[in-house]
């Protein structure tokens, strides 16, 4: 027994819109998944972006608690300058001002630069947060129209799982036989179209006779690809 191109296209036709609908259904939830994982990963890098913000603050308030302590030093060690008894004691005092005074004036620059990291980091932190707001609007947008759609696609799915399940029903059971174990294995590519002398699936040429056996409804197999051919 054979199977009429007509009914072989329509095997076909099923099986690819099941296909369709089947990669639409699992992309809906990886499309969740995949903003959900954007969102976990733009928190770790606010998390970072707060925690170095933390860091330079920190930085920059010891570098002025030393500031402070230095300043302090200098004002005492003047004190003690006009306490001198002697000159090398004088002399010996000035030096330690001096030297004071250049690690305050080290210890000015140092907090400057740690005023603008702060203010750097400030930024990130704010970029960081915006990245968030943004990430999860797309993920709450992304998760509404998945919902939207999910229903229609389980229906159009049963629908066609039912269409097919009757189609199969009349199937000579030679062809059924070769076909059910290819669709079991290859889904949709179980089967492909001629197209001019090549198959559709892998488009290596058909021989004369191999054409001639698909026009007369034999059940033909790429030698190719292994895909049920027809022609319509």
């Amino acid at each position: 027994m054979s199977i009429s191109a007509a009914g072989m296209q329509d095997l076909h036709r099923i099986h690819q819109q099941l296909t369709d609908l089947r990669e639409r259904l699992a992309a809906g939830p990886k499309q969740i998944t995949n903003r959900q994982i954007n969102v976990t990963r733009l928190e770790a890098e606010l998390a970072k972006a707060k925690d170095e913000h933390k860091a330079a603050r920190v930085s920059a308030d010891q570098k002025q608690l030393l500031l402070k302590a230095g300043e302090q030093k200098i004002r005492d060690r003047r004190t003690q300058l006009n306490q001198c008894n002697t000159n090398r004691e004088y002399q010996t005092m000035v030096e330690q001002i001096a030297g004071d005074e250049m690690t305050n004036s080290v210890l000015e620059d140092e907090i400057l630069e740690a005023l603008d990291k702060i203010e750097r980091a400030q930024q990130g932190v704010a970029l960081a947060e915006g990245n968030i707001v943004k990430a999860k609007a797309e993920l709450v947008k992304a998760t509404e129209a998945v919902r939207a759609t999910e229903d229609s696609l389980k229906t159009d799915v049963h629908r066609l799982e039912g269409e097919l399940a009757e189609r199969e029903k009349t199937l000579p059971a030679d062809f059924l036989e070769v076909y059910a174990r290819l669709v079991k294995a290859r889904g949709e590519d179980a089967l492909a179209k001629v197209d001019g002398d090549c198959c559709g699936g892998c488009y290596q040429q058909l021989t004369p006779n191999v054409i001639n056996q698909i026009l007369m409804e034999r059940i033909i197999v790429c030698a190719g690809c292994g895909r049920l051919l027809y022609k319509a």
